[in-house]
């Protein structure tokens, strides 16, 4: 696949000290380090993610960012680090340029492959029927929300067919703490002519369980909402691992 090619030299090196040799060179790969990645692709290709272990499956993005050099020591340290491929793929930059063997190039492809994913996960569910669809929006939530490292708060706003037709960040916080304005959320509901809204934000704690702060703010939201209305379908929050349902929980 074009994609793989070790040829491709997209970025400048940084710290990936693979990098800076001239396209030419790339070809001068030791046999054993060659014979390795043509291995792991044919595998990749016969067995999809599937047949790959976490650390397999990191070799094959770091290829392209580092050409001519083993790169399993530098996926394992990733791993050791973040835990698992999907922690690896959402961490920030700075962070990921702390570990040895990460520079420009590696991040870029880390990021490349995080967004992908996300406008993926994001196409399966805008412009459908959120409440038909569910578990596909349960997914698209974990995909950008499970593994983030501070507090995000996300609106879906849904038409009178329950159709998702925005799905915008509101907020961004701490590790502990995101900052949301009910009045701020409403009048967003307005301008986009939105009959029914659903609150999603992460915790970077992995503990989906609410907290009182949660379940005040989502009370007050969901006043301003009737009083126009409007309906507030759920609130999800998103952990490592799992999510807790608002609605589900009775507490709205």
């Amino acid at each position: 696949m074009a994609g793989f090619q070790d040829s491709f030299l997209p970025f400048d090196a940084g710290r990936d000290t693979d990098e800076t040799a001239a396209p030419a060179e790339v070809g001068k790969l030791p046999s054993y380090i060659r014979d390795h990645r043509t291995r792991l692709r044919s595998r990749f290709m016969a067995g999809g993610a599937d047949a790959l272990p976490d650390y397999e499956l990191l070799e094959l993005v770091l290829f392209r960012a580092i050409p001519r050099q083993d790169v399993k020591p530098l996926a394992r340290r990733l791993l050791e680090r973040f835990g698992d491929f999907n922690a690896v793929l959402s961490a920030p930059p700075q962070r990921l340029e702390q570990i040895e063997g990460v520079g420009p190039s590696v991040v870029t492809e880390l990021k490349i492959i995080e967004a992908a994913a996300h406008r993926l996960a994001r196409a399966r569910v805008m412009q459908r029927p959120v409440l038909s669809g569910w578990d596909a929006l349960l997914d698209y939530c974990h995909t950008v929300m499970a593994h983030r490292e501070i507090e995000q708060f996300r609106i879906l706003f849904l038409d009178r067919k329950n159709i998702l037709i925005a799905d915008e960040a509101q907020a961004r916080g701490t590790v502990d703490h995101v900052p949301v304005y009910p009045r701020e959320v409403v009048k967003r509901a307005l301008e986009l002519n939105a009959s029914a809204l659903i609150l999603v934000h992460n915790h970077p704690s992995g503990d989906p369980t609410p907290s009182p702060q949660d379940i005040a703010i989502t009370k007050q939201i969901d006043e301003g909402l009737r009083v126009l209305g409007l309906t507030l379908h759920d609130h999800l929050v998103i952990g490592r691992a799992r999510e807790i349902s608002f609605r589900a929980e009775g507490l709205i």
